[in-house]
């Protein structure tokens, strides 16, 4: 078999659900990563009575980034870097990093399939 790069590998072919599912959770995180920068840059702006409720919504936040990015992960790496890429959601402020890696990759395999993306998500 030829290592010929610009092959492509029917192993690994996306079918639509998955390219479906790749795309909406990709449109998930891409909130997550608004709200966490919004979330820095609130927590100078608000008082600092309010600044609690800030930290359990950007914990919130974290949770469910913390979910997409496992399950995305999964579909375009493998499980061992789901699970390493979600827990590593969890540390502030380094948590934007995998949100921003697997944002990345989501956009290039939807563009790989012909699937247009924009800046909020794949136009679906």
């Amino acid at each position: 078999m030829s290592q010929n790069p610009t092959e492509i590998d029917s192993s690994n072919a996306l079918n639509g659900e998955d390219l479906r599912a790749i795309a909406t959770r990709q449109k998930v995180i891409i909130v997550c990563i608004l709200i966490q920068i919004l979330s820095i840059v609130f927590q100078f702006a608000l008082p600092a009575e309010l600044r609690p409720i800030l930290g359990i919504a950007s914990f919130g936040v974290g949770i469910v980034a913390m979910v997409f990015v496992f399950l995305l992960a999964t579909k375009i790496y493998s499980t061992g870097m789901g699970v390493l890429l979600g827990v590593l959601t969890l540390i502030p402020l380094i948590g934007l990093i995998p949100l921003l890696v697997v944002n990345g990759k989501a956009t290039t395999t939807l563009k790989q399939n012909g699937i247009n993306v924009g800046l909020f998500g794949a136009k679906m």
